[in-house]
């Protein structure tokens, strides 16, 4: 998907050309991963003559946002609090992060 958001519209053989080199999946199988994402609507098709040209259908943006309100759903129960504190105990929060998350909750604080 990031090689369609950062450039949609490309054939199947221009995303697998796209990957990065560690990634040995076949031409064959990135049609697969396509088709699966064009039936369950993450990706739309146009057709180029004999190929399919393909395009996401939401941006990164609203399926991170998607994504994460799943993530946090399923093991969370929707809650924000438990996986700030999870993601500090395990991986650490730099200055940055921890400066980045009280401007994000003053913001937040100001809306109210």
């Amino acid at each position: 998907m990031s090689i369609l958001w950062d450039r949609p519209g490309l054939a199947a053989s221009a995303v697998h050309a796209g990957l990065s080199d560690t990634d040995t999946r076949s031409l064959q199988t990135i049609k697969t991963l396509l088709s699966r994402l064009v039936d369950k609507g993450a990706l739309q098709t146009e057709a180029e003559g004999r190929r399919y040209l393909y395009h996401p259908t939401m941006t990164r943006d609203d399926y991170a946002a998607s994504a994460t309100r799943r993530f946090s759903d399923r093991l969370f129960g929707g809650r924000a609090a438990p996986i700030v504190a999870h993601l500090a105990e395990d991986n650490g929060l730099s200055n940055d992060d921890i400066a980045e998350l009280e401007a994000i909750i003053r913001e937040l604080k100001s809306r109210d």
